[in-house]
């Protein structure tokens, strides 16, 4: 999937859910109860052809927020049919939608099919079926991979979500949760660690002291592996953590405006601990574009570094590829 991918957004907040999932607040992670419009979809690409990198060929109009193909005929088709407006001319290069596992079929793809749809995302959360009960999900392990092979047959491009730390889920139990998701061999992977919201039964739970959700430093530990899995099998990482909440709404969990820098300033200071030696003063050149991580936030890494006893200097150079280091020991 081409790095300079981007998406036409327009949310459907928790439409055709059958139920509601111990740790969803559609309101609070999307911002609107609106149900949006065939115009919507229209402002909302107007909007975007007129930015300056706007890129047709690279460009999706995505539903997200709620589970897409669940939702009233009479709301999904004006939205289809308004969106294949775009890509019938060729303002877009397809459809992108998110819904459950449970709520794929054959007659439903055949539709999406007709109206452009090129992605679809399936929900899958958990593979272990224990977690997805506790969770509500309302689906099992063998729905998702039902789903996604019937998409993948079909030739739709597959996307597949899962969260980390969900109520009764353990680390190793994410972690088979990936080995799973790989086994299906999807396009892309979106990881989001489970932040607990207002007005949810995971709120409950926590309060009530039943449920501890992540700390920052164990979920940024955690989805660093999780990636390390999916860049192995080759299958892109496309989202790490929430775009964005409502701050009145967060009650507990890992949450971080740049989750993912996080985790890749996390990558950088592996791979730089392995090339260090004795203690003393190097030089760690990356690429340019690869500064501001390989430093970590605030300079987190040089000060990680420092309190071992390192001086070291994080320099860019275009001799270095992205996302390597190349160490040198100071004189």
């Amino acid at each position: 999937m081409s790095l300079k991918h981007s998406n036409i957004s327009i949310f459907v907040p928790h439409l055709g859910c059958p139920n509601k999932c111990s740790f969803c607040n559609q309101h609070y992670i999307a911002r609107t109860e609106k149900v949006p419009t065939a115009d919507d979809v229209r402002r909302a690409v107007a909007i975007a052809k007129g930015s300056k990198n706007y890129d047709a060929k690279t460009t999706e109009i995505a539903f997200f927020g709620g589970s897409f193909t669940a939702i009233d005929r009479n709301i999904m088709l004006p939205l289809l049919e308004a969106a294949y407006e775009f890509v019938a001319c060729g303002d877009v290069c397809g459809i992108r939608l998110s819904t459950r596992p449970d709520a794929i079929d054959d007659e439903i793809l055949e539709l999406l099919r007709s109206f452009g749809v090129t992605t679809i995302e399936l929900g899958a959360q958990s593979m272990n079926n224990r977690v997805l009960a506790a969770n509500e999900r309302g689906h099992t392990a063998d729905d998702v991979v039902s789903a996604s092979r019937l998409i993948k047959q079909k030739g739709f491009a597959l996307g597949l979500q899962m969260m980390t730390g969900l109520y009764a889920s353990s680390e190793a139990d994410d972690i088979k949760t990936a080995e799973e998701l790989i086994k299906l061999v999807p396009d892309c992977v979106r990881i989001y660690p489970t932040i607990v919201l207002k007005n949810t039964h995971l709120a409950d739970l926590t309060e009530q002291g039943i449920y501890a959700p992540q700390g920052l430093e164990d979920a940024v530990s955690l989805c660093v592996k999780l990636c390390r899995m999916f860049d192995e099998a080759n299958i892109p990482v496309i989202r790490l953590g929430l775009h964005t909440i409502d701050q009145s709404a967060y009650v507990a969990g890992p949450w971080h405006p740049a989750f993912r820098e996080l985790c890749e300033s996390f990558v950088f200071r592996e791979k730089i601990a392995a090339g260090l030696k004795e203690i003393g003063d190097y030089e760690v050149l990356v690429n340019p574009r690869d500064l501001s991580k390989a430093k970590g936030q605030s300079k987190s890494n040089i000060d990680y570094f420092s309190n071992m006893g390192y001086n070291i200097k994080i320099l860019g150079s275009e001799d270095v590829s992205k996302n390597d280091v190349l160490i040198k020991g100071c004189e």
